[in-house]
């Protein structure tokens, strides 16, 4: 995607962000070094084919922050559930370590918010005045 406001597909124009959080399963501090660069590259790669875009992307020790830009396709669950279970299957093959470690890379929780241009209340303002036009 190319950073424009709006995107369109054939019968959509659409602005849809969304903000990820998740950790390793007992938030182990396991995301470094080797590991948070192969976990960037995976991510990125799974995103590409998803047809999703990593607008921003921090790795901590205990934790992942992503800004997702999707279409209107693709749910959050979808998004997150694709994301975790591939970085989570090929980390665990390449990094042995992991497996001793923990039971599963990832918790199965996760948090979602939806990031937009236009707040809330805008649109709220916007859809009651409707009426009185």
């Amino acid at each position: 995607m190319n950073g424009k406001r709006w995107k369109h597909s054939k019968t959509t124009v659409y602005n849809i962000g969304y903000h990820f959080i998740w950790c390793p399963k007992y938030r182990r501090k396991v995301l470094i070094n080797e590991i948070e660069k192969r976990l960037k590259e995976l991510l990125l790669q799974k995103a590409n084919e998803l047809g999703v875009e990593i607008v921003q992307m921090e790795i901590m020790p205990d934790h992942v922050h992503l800004f997702v830009k999707a279409t209107p396709i693709n749910t959050p669950h979808f998004i997150a559930h694709q994301l975790k279970g591939y970085t989570s299957r090929t980390l665990r093959k390449e990094f042995p370590a992991l497996k001793s470690r923990l039971p599963s890379l990832w918790t199965r929780s996760y948090y979602c918010e939806s990031v937009g241009h236009i707040s809330e209340e805008t649109v709220r303002k916007y859809i009651e005045e409707q009426k009185n036009r």
